[in-house]
């Protein structure tokens, strides 16, 4: 994605961060050329046991230590690699780093210039709450029940916003010479995630909600198509090509159902148009 593009050279971060969105921002960040330290407990992350191969992609390029924090000598390990690292990125509730003497005051005064990005559930003054994905979208209104979701949105926009407030830190460093704490919420990450929808732009009937024919899903012969003429020129385009003049969801649906999602490919190659089949 950054192809010839390394702004992090030099720069070394160590993240204690589990699961998802943590390991997703340090791939993004090692992707930018910071080199990756990741400290894990003497249990594993769990996701490499939940999904072992894409575990593997993430942590590629990265050194894997395993720490007990619970114990003197792994807490000393850490401090130790703190000391020559310029951001720590975490995902521990902010008791769970107390208890090991890593909250930001304790960090701040032993590391002056080691900034540090903390992955957290809920804004403040909430951190401590629990949740996960599924939670934070179904709070913001993102589920249709009974169907969950098909990827992790919030763990996904989360891991982009610690990856972004990890860039935001280090150069407000180079500004104030000081280290900088950051927190980034997962809830807040799918607040952000439903702000087309609060806005009224994606809800049922509203111009991305089903109610323009040219921003809509289709059958076709052998599936769905994804159908997003939503440019004026797009849709006159596609009008044009299906020779419909009087367009509504139901002329268009008819003329999608016609043939098969090969066809579609083809036909959206053709006259250069933004339709997809869905993928299964």
């Amino acid at each position: 994605m950054f192809s010839g593009m390394a702004p992090l050279a030099g720069k070394r971060v160590v993240t204690l961060a589990l699961n998802v969105p943590g390991p997703m921002a340090a791939e993004r960040l090692r992707e930018l050329g910071a080199a990756i330290v990741k400290v894990e407990p003497p249990d594993g992350d769990p996701l490499r046991v939940w999904s072992p191969d894409w575990y593997a992609e993430l942590v590629q390029g990265a050194t894997v230590e395993t720490c007990d924090l619970k114990t003197t000598s792994g807490q000393a390990r850490m401090q130790e690699l703190l000391g020559g690292a310029d951001l720590l990125l975490t995902s521990q509730r902010p008791a769970a780093l107390a208890r090991l003497k890593m909250d930001w005051a304790e960090l701040h005064a032993r590391h002056p210039s080691l900034c540090h990005v903390a992955i957290v559930g809920h804004g403040a003054p909430h951190q401590s709450a629990a949740g996960h994905d599924l939670t934070y979208l179904a709070a913001n209104g993102l589920l249709q029940p009974p169907v969950l979701p098909r990827t992790l949105f919030a763990d996904v926009a989360g891991s982009e916003q610690a990856a972004l407030a990890a860039l935001a830190t280090l150069l407000e460093r180079t500004r104030t010479g000081t280290g900088q704490y950051v927190e980034v919420a997962l809830a807040d990450a799918a607040a952000r995630l439903a702000a087309p929808l609060a806005a009224g732009l994606t809800r049922p009937g509203a111009v991305l909600g089903g109610g323009f024919p040219g921003y809509n899903l289709y059958r076709t012969k052998n599936g769905w198509l994804a159908v997003a003429a939503l440019e004026p020129h797009f849709y006159e385009r596609l009008l044009k090509a299906l020779n419909i003049a009087e367009p509504s969801y139901e002329r268009l649906a008819q003329h999608f159902a016609t043939e098969p999602d090969e066809y579609w490919s083809r036909f959206a190659r053709d006259h250069d148009l933004p339709l997809a089949p869905l993928v299964s």
